[in-house]
């Protein structure tokens, strides 16, 4: 199938582009620039598309982010730090920010004949994303297949939607993917701060996995605190 992975440059979707890029035809990259702190994750993104030796688009909706406010990615409020499965991370959601990626990835997936559009959401992102969730995935495809009914037919996959952040790990170690070229934390600093949710999420995956992180941490020992009272496969 020829398929557009939407990458950010964090571990999941970067892991997944080497995924596609060995499974299927990857015919090229696609990311957002919606205002997030953490734009810096898009430079990891470029690497991986000019590593695997696809196109890269940067869809530039800052203009749309910029009215979803009130996350803590996009506005001057501080990023929580944590577990995701703790109700403070709530601050980090961008209002219908897979929807509207999703919805013009399709529309640039059928305009190039693609037959796929791949994402990666996983089952650590259900805690407090509902866009990330089975449903909206099952929804997201009833709702394109007819709006190109007749033009196109793109498939959604998601073939981390059930999957733990350890088992994207352990995937994109056997497809070789250098995790050290991704980009997670929210913060967006000179380094991975290891607090935010995401940082602690990514800390805990590489040590469930069995796999050595690479990744440079500000405080490379939170997570630990901040994971034991929730486990990893809890969605």
């Amino acid at each position: 199938m020829k398929t557009i992975v939407i990458c950010s440059g964090g571990l999941d979707s970067v892991s997944l582009a080497h995924r596609i890029a060995a499974e299927q035809t990857l015919i090229g990259l696609l990311s957002f620039d919606y205002g997030q702190r953490h734009r810096k994750e898009l430079d990891y993104a470029a690497a991986c598309a000019v590593r695997l030796g696809v196109p890269h688009q940067i869809i530039d909706i800052r203009p749309i982010g910029s009215h979803l406010t009130g996350s803590a990615l996009t506005d001057d409020i501080d990023v929580p730090d944590g577990h995701y499965a703790e109700e403070t991370m709530k601050a980090t959601v961008v209002p219908n920010r897979n929807a509207i990626m999703l919805a013009i990835a399709f529309g640039l997936a059928a305009a190039q004949k693609a037959d796929a559009v791949a994402v990666a959401v996983h089952g650590g992102d259900h805690f407090i994303y509902p866009d990330c969730r089975p449903g909206f995935i099952d929804a997201f495809q009833t709702m394109q297949d007819a709006a190109l009914d007749g033009y196109a037919s793109v498939r959604l996959q998601a073939p981390y939607v059930n999957a733990t952040k350890a088992d994207i790990v352990t995937d994109g170690a056997k497809h070789g993917t250098p995790f050290k070229e991704t980009w997670s934390c929210y913060k967006g600093g000179a380094r991975h701060c290891g607090r935010c949710g995401t940082c602690v999420e990514r800390r805990e995956a590489f040590h469930l996995a069995g796999v050595a992180d690479p990744t440079e941490y500000e405080d490379a020992d939170f997570w630990k605190s901040a994971t034991s009272g929730f486990a990893a496969t809890e969605v």
